[in-house]
């Protein structure tokens, strides 16, 4: 068991809630989506992936290879987001604020998964 497990719990907690925000996207979302380019008809799959990459943080609080794994994988989402926000020359807050702030959250958790007990 990785201790302390709190931020994988924490992270886990985060991708529960982004995934229940995105299964009808609240108006922010939604706008963030379309300011990227990002294909509507892609959205469903979203709240899948970020429960999926929940459920790998809660599991790899137990396995920690999984946890290794899971917020390597997260990293690379959020590496694609904010070429995504660049690319679209989207500058405001999703990219500084949720993209970034995301990333560095993800960042860390792989970070500590990696020298974690």
């Amino acid at each position: 068991m990785i201790d302390p497990w709190w931020p994988l719990a924490a992270l886990a907690l985060v991708q529960v809630g982004d995934a229940v925000m995105c299964r009808r996207p609240l108006p922010f979302i939604r706008q963030c989506l379309v300011d990227v380019g990002f294909p509507q008809r892609y959205w469903w799959v979203l709240p899948p992936l970020k429960l999926a990459a929940a459920a790998g943080l809660v599991a790899g609080i137990w396995f920690r290879p999984l946890a290794i794994l899971t917020s390597a994988a997260l990293v690379a989402y959020f590496l694609i987001a904010l070429a995504a926000h660049l690319r679209a020359a989207d500058y405001g807050r999703n990219l500084f604020l949720n993209c970034t702030g995301m990333l560095l959250a993800c960042s860390a958790t792989l970070a500590f998964t990696l020298v974690a007990a």
